[in-house]
């Protein structure tokens, strides 16, 4: 094609001034490959100490995926209530140099003594708070591994360097700020009934006041043991007895056999199209990249630009609810269930999805034999651009705020409630109310399903990084996130848009204080759909924005958390 681009030129030019044209195109190629690269790194996470460490790691020499192992670490210290090493989670990454885009599965596993109905009573119905609260609620954490199996695989930096950060910080401790109050206060009950997580989170038994300094010395040792032995740090030895003895004195049934037998899986991700735009996104078990492809077929093929602002708020519902229901029924762990993908992500399928959409009627969401269970909303994403282009979005949880609220007694590691995002029993939900089927059945060894979505946009002049928390939220606001970043909104819109979501049941449209007119939900009233005002805003996106023309690089952190970005140009390059 270049070829094709030049040759006319030449044969126009005396034979003498073929140097200065070759001088001219020597220019010009300098100049396109030099735009090929950012003009700057970045970095957005939900906490200002992980965004700084990360920087801190960029500048010092690491890519950003040794940037990753460090605000992963940094966040299991300093946000507990949303992630840990205790946890999972998936990292998308894309490594520049080669075009490699793959998905680190560092999702949880059930343990190998776990059975079907492991969280029923007698009498086949749930035990209240027995898959949320304490050991037996824990999946064997996968970040441990991941954070390993990254920094030797894509990483330049040893984890002695890029754990340091989140060592120190254990070590010293971070200031308690009102989000942290909030979130431990509605979780001090469960906190007290661990006398090691009592002891590492509270003071004297209730939530600490603003200031106090969060120590966590034993957690600093297990980092420790983490970074000088790699995985084998966490998942064999003494970390690992001290895992298996606390969670089973407590009643949890972990042996080191779960521990030593946890391996990441990298998948390769879900890839779709929208509107000229390649979507990268989080493969199975996660539902994210799964489901966000389908919704956008649909609105793709509906032409969704083409309505005004009430109408299109009930073409998204609509979309919404045909893909939660999807989600609910074909979804699960790629490894244990056949997960329909292919057809899932395929235009003709939206194609049929779509063709009983009626622009003046909501459809009605059906109760459906063998459904009911999600995920937790206080999980963490953060999203990382280096100097070569090489980028991670990753989304990192333990589910419920502070998981599970149980520390084995010595090793410093909040145990996730994980278990909890198994489909525990047909037709009844969980805490949030999604739902799922036999494919998130549980079973000895297998990951539960997901809605982390970690995600990439990229077309010829731009390449997006973006995810947010949010539980059975996040694809919804992934997709409203999409249709931003598309439609050329600054990064800062596609974080603090304002967010509304359905999926599929219960049967109504939730929506942010304020996020819809009073004119558009008449509108929606009148088409027979069901509202619910939250009484408070929801989500965490963290996004970061590189234009491929110009080399420009911004990003920005959702209003609604506590987060930074930070874009680091080189001096005098601005």
């Amino acid at each position: 094609m270049l070829r094709k681009r030049i040759s006319p030129i030449v044969k126009k030019v005396p034979k003498w001034g073929l140097f200065a044209v070759c001088l001219c195109l020597c220019l010009w190629l300098g100049v396109a490959q030099a735009q090929s690269r950012p003009a700057a790194e970045a970095v957005a996470s939900a906490h200002p100490l992980a965004t700084a460490a990360g920087i801190a790691v960029l500048q010092s020499g690491g890519n950003a995926f040794d940037a990753a192992v460090t605000v992963s670490a940094v966040l299991a210290v300093v946000e507990p209530y949303g992630s840990g090493i205790g946890g999972g989670g998936f990292w998308l990454l894309h490594r520049q140099s080669d075009g490699k885009q793959v998905m680190i599965d560092g999702r949880e596993r059930a343990p190998l003594a776990a059975t079907r109905d492991m969280y029923l009573d007698r009498q086949g119905e749930p035990v209240p708070g027995l898959s949320i609260d304490g050991p037996l609620s824990a999946g064997i954490p996968g970040a441990p591994a991941a954070l390993a199996h990254i920094a030797e695989n894509y990483g330049r930096l040893p984890l002695r360097v890029t754990l340091a950060p989140a060592i120190h910080l254990a070590r010293e401790g971070f200031e308690v700020d009102p989000y942290y109050r909030r979130m431990a206060g509605f979780r001090v009950e469960a906190l007290r009934g661990s006398p090691a997580a009592a002891e590492q989170f509270l003071l004297k038994g209730d939530v600490p006041p603003l200031g106090h300094r969060i120590v966590q010395a034993d957690l600093a040792d297990t980092l420790q043991a983490l970074a000088g032995q790699g995985a084998a740090g966490f998942y064999q030895g003494e970390v690992a007895r001290k895992l298996v003895e606390g969670t089973r004195e407590a009643g949890g049934i972990w042996t080191l056999q779960d521990l030593a037998e946890y391996q990441v899986v990298e998948r390769e991700p879900v890839v779709g199209r929208f509107q000229g735009h390649r979507i990268v996104s989080a493969a199975p078990p996660s539902s994210g990249g799964v489901i966000l492809i389908e919704m956008l077929n649909m609105l793709e093929q509906l032409g969704l630009e083409r309505y005004g602002s009430a109408d299109r708020v009930h073409l998204m519902t609509e979309v919404m609810r045909r893909a939660y229901e999807d989600r609910a029924l074909y979804l699960g762990d790629p490894d244990f269930v056949h997960v329909p993908l292919q057809q899932l992500t395929d235009a003709s399928y939206a194609r049929h999805r779509i063709a009983d959409i009626d622009l003046n009627k909501a459809s009605a969401s059906e109760p459906m034999p063998g459904v009911g269970r999600p995920e937790g909303q206080d999980t963490t994403h953060f999203s990382i651009l280096d100097g070569e282009g090489n980028r991670v979005a990753a989304t990192l949880s333990i589910n419920y705020p502070f998981g599970s609220c149980f520390v084995p007694p010595g090793s410093g590691v909040l145990l996730n409630d994980e278990m909890d995002d198994f489909s525990i029993k047909p037709g009844t939900p969980n805490a949030y109310g999604l739902v799922g089927n036999e494919a998130n059945a549980i079973a000895p060894g297998k990951r539960m399903l997901s809605s982390m979505s970690p995600t990439f946009i990229e077309s010829d002049d731009k390449v997006a990084i973006l995810g947010t928390p949010g539980g059975s939220r996040i694809i919804s606001m992934l997709l409203i996130g999409t249709l931003q970043a598309v439609e050329g909104a600054p990064v800062e819109q596609w974080v603090g848009r304002a967010r509304f979501h359905h999926q599929y049941l219960p049967d109504h449209i939730q929506y942010e204080p304020g996020a819809l007119s009073q004119a558009t939900l008449q509108t929606l009233e009148r088409k027979g759909h069901q509202l619910r005002e939250l009484d408070d805003v929801y989500g965490n996106m963290q996004a970061v924005l590189w234009e491929r023309d110009s080399g420009e690089v911004s990003a920005a952190s959702d209003p609604r958390g506590i987060g930074a970005s930070f874009v680091n140009y080189p001096p005098g390059s601005e």
